[in-house]
């Protein structure tokens, strides 16, 4: 399958709706490529829901809400067994899980009780109920957000629940020339109740296929190693990322390729995600916040210090 051309429809229908962040729209894709999560980490109104429903209303994917907050729970994500008085028996009425991309707004604000529940299905892609197992749709990938800035009242993801995230991103601000194109669009009415579906699931599945099949030559895979490695044997970080970081820059190194239209990754793909996949699965060590330092900064630093494999015939 051309999952270049497939990823070309998708990311200009969707940029009808969000202006001006393309690498963005392109991640988002990415990861759901990977059959991966992403956890937007921006302030309100920047179109990180948007950005959610513009991809599910172009692949034709289900979409479901959950708006958390301090007394959801588990169920309210999941699901509940329901009492039939006709029947006499009991019912399972299944959670907005059951839809194939699902928004988790603001998950910080729900219990770790109810955030438990939600990465469980993002881990094992399947629910457990009343010693029932239900199987999760396919594809199936979770957008969840939270506010960097607002604490309070907020129940912070520990490191354990944020490795199960195959990317963290956010959008930012737009540029003045791309607000000032977004007010236009909104003049009459929102692009994104106009926006239509351009691709299939179907066809969303066998890209998937498809970018599993992307070529990892093995200098490529050992750079990959070698940066993982490098966050645990630097002093700046407390602990470094864990070999479910090295799964996902591989996976999603072999996204960005296939994106570009290539069936092999190239050190550059690595480099593109690196900071994505790794920057939320570290640790800092408690000097380097003293000195203003952040994970973002100490990729960087890593990037730098880790030779990239060459091509021969190139320098």
């Amino acid at each position: 399958m051309d999952v270049a051309a497939f990823s070309r429809k998708v990311i200009e229908n969707v940029e009808t709706v969000i202006v001006g962040k393309r690498d963005g729209v392109r991640l988002a894709l990415a990861c759901l490529l990977c059959e991966g999560h992403v956890l937007l980490e921006d302030v309100p109104g920047v179109a990180k829901t948007m950005l959610a429903r513009s991809l599910a209303r172009s692949l034709g994917c289900t979409f479901a809400r959950v708006q958390c907050t301090p007394d959801l729970l588990p169920s309210d994500v999941t699901g509940t067994s329901v009492f039939n008085q006709k029947t006499l028996e009991f019912e399972f009425r299944q959670g907005p899980v059951f839809h194939q991309i699902l928004l988790a707004d603001e998950i910080n604000r729900a219990t770790p009780r109810a955030q438990s529940a939600l990465l469980e299905c993002m881990a094992e892609r399947q629910v457990t109920a009343d010693g029932q197992t239900y199987e999760l749709a396919r594809p199936f990938m979770v957008l969840a957000t939270q506010n960097p800035i607002e604490h309070e009242g907020t129940f912070p993801l520990p490191e354990a629940q944020l490795d199960r995230f195959l990317m963290r991103m956010s959008l930012g601000y737009p540029s003045f020339s791309d607000e000032n194109t977004m007010l236009e669009r909104l003049r009459l009415t929102h692009p994104i109740d106009e926006l239509e579906q351009v691709v299939g699931v179907e066809d969303l599945i066998e890209a998937q296929a498809t970018v599993r099949e992307v070529f990892v030559h093995e200098k490529v895979r050992e750079y990959i190693v070698r940066l993982v490695h490098a966050t645990r044997h630097t002093t700046e970080l407390a602990m470094g990322a864990s070999p479910r970081a090295s799964a996902a820059l591989y996976r999603s190194a072999q996204a960005i390729a296939a994106l570009e239209g290539r069936n092999y990754a190239a050190p550059d793909d690595v480099k593109y995600v690196v900071k994505s996949v790794l920057c939320h699965r570290v640790i800092m060590a408690p000097e380097a916040r003293l000195q203003g330092r952040d994970s973002s900064q100490i990729v960087d630093a890593l990037i730098e210090q880790v030779p990239a494999p060459v091509e021969k015939g190139r320098r």
